[in-house]
Protein backbone atom coordinates (compact mmCIF):
# COMPACT_ATOMS: atom_id res chain seq x y z
CA UNK A 1 0.00 0.00 0.00
CA UNK A 2 1.24 3.73 -0.91
CA UNK A 3 1.96 5.25 2.82
CA UNK A 4 4.23 4.87 5.69
CA UNK A 5 4.47 1.12 5.68
CA UNK A 6 6.15 1.24 1.91
CA UNK A 7 9.00 3.76 3.04
CA UNK A 8 12.62 2.30 2.60
CA UNK A 9 14.72 2.03 5.28
CA UNK A 10 18.55 2.52 4.81
CA UNK A 11 19.13 -0.80 4.57
CA UNK A 12 16.39 -1.66 1.42
CA UNK A 13 18.14 0.93 -0.91
CA UNK A 14 18.64 -0.27 -4.90
CA UNK A 15 21.69 1.96 -5.53
CA UNK A 16 21.90 1.92 -8.89
CA UNK A 17 24.88 4.21 -9.47
CA UNK A 18 27.23 6.11 -6.68
CA UNK A 19 30.44 8.02 -6.87
CA UNK A 20 31.21 12.08 -5.06
CA UNK A 21 29.17 13.74 -6.54
CA UNK A 22 25.49 12.00 -7.39
CA UNK A 23 23.86 8.92 -5.61
CA UNK A 24 21.37 7.30 -8.42
CA UNK A 25 18.28 5.28 -6.52
CA UNK A 26 15.46 3.01 -7.77
CA UNK A 27 12.94 3.86 -6.23
CA UNK A 28 10.37 1.90 -5.33
CA UNK A 29 6.34 2.66 -5.85
CA UNK A 30 4.90 4.18 -2.70
CA UNK A 31 7.72 5.78 -1.77
CA UNK A 32 7.46 10.10 -1.98
CA UNK A 33 11.26 11.61 -2.80
CA UNK A 34 10.83 14.51 -1.50
CA UNK A 35 8.40 15.71 2.20
CA UNK A 36 5.30 16.29 1.62
CA UNK A 37 1.97 17.48 3.87
CA UNK A 38 1.45 13.62 4.56
CA UNK A 39 4.39 13.63 6.91
CA UNK A 40 5.76 10.25 5.73
CA UNK A 41 9.58 9.77 5.71
CA UNK A 42 11.24 10.44 1.89
CA UNK A 43 13.52 8.88 0.11
CA UNK A 44 15.54 11.90 0.11
CA UNK A 45 15.90 11.66 4.06
CA UNK A 46 16.39 7.71 3.81
CA UNK A 47 18.81 8.46 1.15
CA UNK A 48 21.25 10.77 3.88
CA UNK A 49 20.98 7.85 6.55
CA UNK A 50 22.36 5.68 3.88
CA UNK A 51 25.29 8.17 3.16
CA UNK A 52 25.56 9.00 6.76
CA UNK A 53 26.14 5.36 7.83
CA UNK A 54 27.78 4.57 5.29
CA UNK A 55 31.09 6.93 5.10
CA UNK A 56 30.39 7.21 8.88
CA UNK A 57 29.65 11.13 8.54
CA UNK A 58 29.48 13.40 11.52
CA UNK A 59 26.69 15.77 11.69
CA UNK A 60 24.47 16.60 8.74
CA UNK A 61 24.79 15.17 5.60
CA UNK A 62 24.47 17.01 2.18
CA UNK A 63 21.82 15.84 -0.15
CA UNK A 64 20.02 17.74 -3.19
CA UNK A 65 16.69 17.00 -4.93
CA UNK A 66 17.43 17.62 -8.78
CA UNK A 67 14.07 16.01 -9.92
CA UNK A 68 11.21 13.58 -8.89
CA UNK A 69 8.84 11.05 -9.96
CA UNK A 70 5.11 10.48 -8.97
CA UNK A 71 4.57 8.80 -5.81
CA UNK A 72 3.07 5.68 -7.64
CA UNK A 73 5.52 5.62 -9.83
CA UNK A 74 9.03 3.46 -9.39
CA UNK A 75 12.52 3.95 -10.94
CA UNK A 76 15.69 5.90 -12.18
CA UNK A 77 16.13 9.22 -9.13
CA UNK A 78 19.24 10.74 -9.00
CA UNK A 79 20.22 13.02 -5.87
CA UNK A 80 23.38 15.53 -5.37
CA UNK A 81 25.55 14.51 -2.79
CA UNK A 82 27.61 18.05 -3.30
CA UNK A 83 26.82 21.81 -3.83
CA UNK A 84 28.86 22.04 -6.94
CA UNK A 85 26.60 19.13 -8.24
CA UNK A 86 23.44 20.67 -7.53
CA UNK A 87 22.68 23.56 -9.85
CA UNK A 88 24.70 21.61 -12.54
CA UNK A 89 22.22 18.39 -12.10
CA UNK A 90 19.41 21.39 -12.10
CA UNK A 91 20.52 23.12 -15.08
CA UNK A 92 20.99 19.89 -17.06
CA UNK A 93 17.24 18.84 -16.08
CA UNK A 94 15.96 22.19 -17.42
CA UNK A 95 17.93 22.39 -20.40
CA UNK A 96 16.80 18.87 -21.50
CA UNK A 97 19.96 17.92 -21.59
CA UNK A 98 19.29 14.19 -20.03
CA UNK A 99 17.28 11.69 -21.89
CA UNK A 100 14.56 10.35 -20.09
CA UNK A 101 13.00 6.69 -21.11
CA UNK A 102 10.19 5.13 -19.29
CA UNK A 103 8.11 1.91 -19.50
CA UNK A 104 4.44 2.26 -19.52
CA UNK A 105 1.96 -0.69 -19.34
CA UNK A 106 -1.50 -0.13 -20.68
CA UNK A 107 -4.67 -2.45 -21.33
CA UNK A 108 -5.52 -0.82 -24.55
CA UNK A 109 -3.55 -0.58 -27.81
CA UNK A 110 -2.80 2.53 -29.27
CA UNK A 111 -3.77 3.32 -32.96
CA UNK A 112 -0.02 3.57 -34.34
CA UNK A 113 2.92 1.65 -33.57
CA UNK A 114 4.57 4.31 -32.36
CA UNK A 115 4.26 7.88 -32.51
CA UNK A 116 4.77 11.40 -31.03
CA UNK A 117 2.43 13.20 -29.29
CA UNK A 118 2.28 17.07 -28.71
CA UNK A 119 -0.29 18.59 -26.49
CA UNK A 120 -1.21 21.37 -23.96
CA UNK A 121 -1.24 20.32 -20.35
CA UNK A 122 -3.64 22.14 -18.13
CA UNK A 123 -2.94 21.19 -14.58
CA UNK A 124 -5.85 21.23 -11.95
CA UNK A 125 -3.72 21.72 -8.44
CA UNK A 126 -7.53 21.01 -6.86
CA UNK A 127 -7.56 17.36 -7.79
CA UNK A 128 -3.58 16.82 -8.60
CA UNK A 129 -4.37 15.74 -11.73
CA UNK A 130 -3.30 17.20 -15.70
CA UNK A 131 -5.79 17.79 -18.66
CA UNK A 132 -4.73 16.99 -22.35
CA UNK A 133 -5.78 19.51 -25.01
CA UNK A 134 -5.24 19.53 -28.46
CA UNK A 135 -4.51 22.84 -28.93
CA UNK A 136 -3.65 25.83 -26.39
CA UNK A 137 -5.55 27.07 -23.61
CA UNK A 138 -4.64 29.11 -20.46
CA UNK A 139 -2.56 28.70 -18.28
CA UNK A 140 -1.48 25.28 -20.35
CA UNK A 141 2.00 24.07 -20.86
CA UNK A 142 3.04 22.26 -24.41
CA UNK A 143 3.88 18.72 -23.63
CA UNK A 144 5.68 16.34 -26.04
CA UNK A 145 6.35 12.75 -25.79
CA UNK A 146 7.70 9.65 -28.31
CA UNK A 147 6.60 6.23 -27.71
CA UNK A 148 6.33 2.91 -29.23
CA UNK A 149 5.20 -0.86 -28.84
CA UNK A 150 7.83 -3.05 -27.92
CA UNK A 151 5.71 -5.51 -26.35
CA UNK A 152 2.74 -7.63 -26.73
CA UNK A 153 1.61 -9.35 -23.18
CA UNK A 154 -1.13 -11.67 -22.54
CA UNK A 155 -3.94 -8.82 -21.51
CA UNK A 156 -1.64 -5.74 -22.18
CA UNK A 157 0.55 -3.82 -24.14
CA UNK A 158 4.31 -2.45 -23.20
CA UNK A 159 5.52 1.07 -24.70
CA UNK A 160 8.73 2.75 -24.08
CA UNK A 161 8.19 6.49 -23.57
CA UNK A 162 10.93 8.82 -24.58
CA UNK A 163 9.75 12.33 -22.74
CA UNK A 164 10.79 15.58 -24.60
CA UNK A 165 9.30 18.04 -22.27
CA UNK A 166 8.81 17.44 -18.25
CA UNK A 167 5.35 18.32 -17.22
CA UNK A 168 2.97 17.43 -14.18
CA UNK A 169 1.49 13.78 -14.75
CA UNK A 170 2.60 14.32 -18.22
CA UNK A 171 2.89 10.39 -19.72
CA UNK A 172 -0.39 9.27 -17.70
CA UNK A 173 -2.26 12.17 -19.29
CA UNK A 174 -1.05 11.77 -22.84
CA UNK A 175 -1.51 8.49 -22.68
CA UNK A 176 -5.06 8.64 -21.30
CA UNK A 177 -6.14 11.28 -24.47
CA UNK A 178 -5.35 7.66 -26.58
CA UNK A 179 -7.78 5.32 -24.25
CA UNK A 180 -4.57 4.11 -22.94
CA UNK A 181 -4.56 4.82 -19.25
CA UNK A 182 -1.64 3.19 -17.50
CA UNK A 183 -2.18 -0.09 -15.51
CA UNK A 184 -3.59 1.03 -11.83
CA UNK A 185 -3.86 4.39 -12.44
CA UNK A 186 -7.55 5.36 -11.24
CA UNK A 187 -6.85 8.99 -11.26
CA UNK A 188 -6.53 8.82 -14.87
CA UNK A 189 -9.22 6.25 -16.04
CA UNK A 190 -7.58 3.10 -15.75
CA UNK A 191 -10.59 0.28 -13.41
CA UNK A 192 -9.45 -1.08 -10.85
CA UNK A 193 -6.47 0.27 -9.05
CA UNK A 194 -3.55 -2.00 -8.69
CA UNK A 195 -4.06 -3.27 -4.92
CA UNK A 196 -0.47 -1.88 -3.55
CA UNK A 197 -1.16 1.10 -4.64
CA UNK A 198 1.34 1.56 -7.63
CA UNK A 199 0.89 2.22 -11.43
CA UNK A 200 2.54 0.46 -14.04
CA UNK A 201 4.71 3.34 -14.97
CA UNK A 202 8.65 2.78 -14.51
CA UNK A 203 11.62 5.29 -15.10
CA UNK A 204 13.46 2.91 -16.80
CA UNK A 205 16.49 4.81 -18.48
CA UNK A 206 18.38 7.74 -18.05
CA UNK A 207 21.11 9.22 -20.55
CA UNK A 208 23.45 12.75 -19.59
CA UNK A 209 26.79 13.74 -19.03
CA UNK A 210 27.72 13.80 -15.44
CA UNK A 211 27.95 16.88 -14.58
CA UNK A 212 31.26 16.99 -12.59
CA UNK A 213 33.22 14.41 -14.45
CA UNK A 214 32.19 15.30 -17.98
CA UNK A 215 31.46 11.67 -18.43
CA UNK A 216 28.56 10.16 -20.26
CA UNK A 217 26.37 8.21 -18.08
CA UNK A 218 24.00 5.64 -18.89
CA UNK A 219 21.73 4.39 -16.19
CA UNK A 220 19.20 1.29 -16.20
CA UNK A 221 16.65 0.42 -13.93
CA UNK A 222 14.49 -3.06 -13.12
CA UNK A 223 11.21 -2.48 -12.92
CA UNK A 224 9.29 -4.11 -9.61
CA UNK A 225 9.28 -7.57 -9.05
CA UNK A 226 5.31 -8.32 -9.84
CA UNK A 227 3.66 -10.95 -12.65
CA UNK A 228 3.03 -8.19 -15.28
CA UNK A 229 6.22 -6.57 -15.13
CA UNK A 230 8.30 -10.16 -15.11
CA UNK A 231 6.37 -10.34 -18.45
CA UNK A 232 8.22 -7.46 -19.88
CA UNK A 233 11.40 -8.65 -19.03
Amino acid sequence: MVGNNTISDKNNLHVLYEDNHLIVINKRPGDIVQGDKTGDMPLSEVVKLYIKEKYNKPGNVYLGVAHRLDRPTSGIVVFAKTSKALPRLNKLFAEKEAQKTYWAVVKNKPKKESDTLVHWLKRNTKQNKSYAHKNEVPDSKKAILEYKIIKKLDNYFLLEVDLKTGRHHQIRAQLTSLDCPIKGDLKYGFDPSNKNGSIHLHARKLSFVHPVKKEQLEIIAPPPEDSVWNACL
